[in-house]
């Protein structure tokens, strides 16, 4: 039964790590686009904010017009969104399959159990 479970884990694990890690990437592919499509600001008032490029976009019926910083403006919202969990979970979901995969049997895995080396202690 636990064989099963450890499977079980498993499988949920790769899933987890796959789209997270696919999520996380094409996140990143889209920053780097956004920064690559980023022009002067038009405005003189948003250059002196501290805008450093904008774009407008427009996706799903929706217009989006996104600025960036070079440094952090005097006030921030307090709903800012931060783009790191797709990176933590990808890290966290790949670090617990190492500890399925290899801490949980390593003796399947890492040592040969026929080697003078993969023995039990003695």
């Amino acid at each position: 039964m636990q064989a099963y479970l450890i499977e079980f884990v498993n499988l949920l694990l790769r899933w987890l790590h796959v789209i997270a890690a696919i999520a996380w990437i094409g996140e990143s592919i889209y920053f780097v686009m956004l920064d690559n499509s980023l022009r002067t600001p038009k405005a003189a008032e948003d250059r002196e904010k501290g805008v450093f490029g904008e774009m407008w976009s427009v996706h799903g019926g929706g217009f989006y017009h996104n600025q960036k910083y070079a440094t952090a403006p005097a006030k921030l919202p307090n709903d800012l969104h931060w783009s790191f969990w797709k990176a933590y979970t990808t890290w966290l979901s790949g670090f617990a399959l190492f500890v399925i995969l290899y801490m949980v049997n390593p003796g399947f895995y890492l040592v040969n159990p026929n080697s003078p080396w993969g023995g039990p202690p003695t």
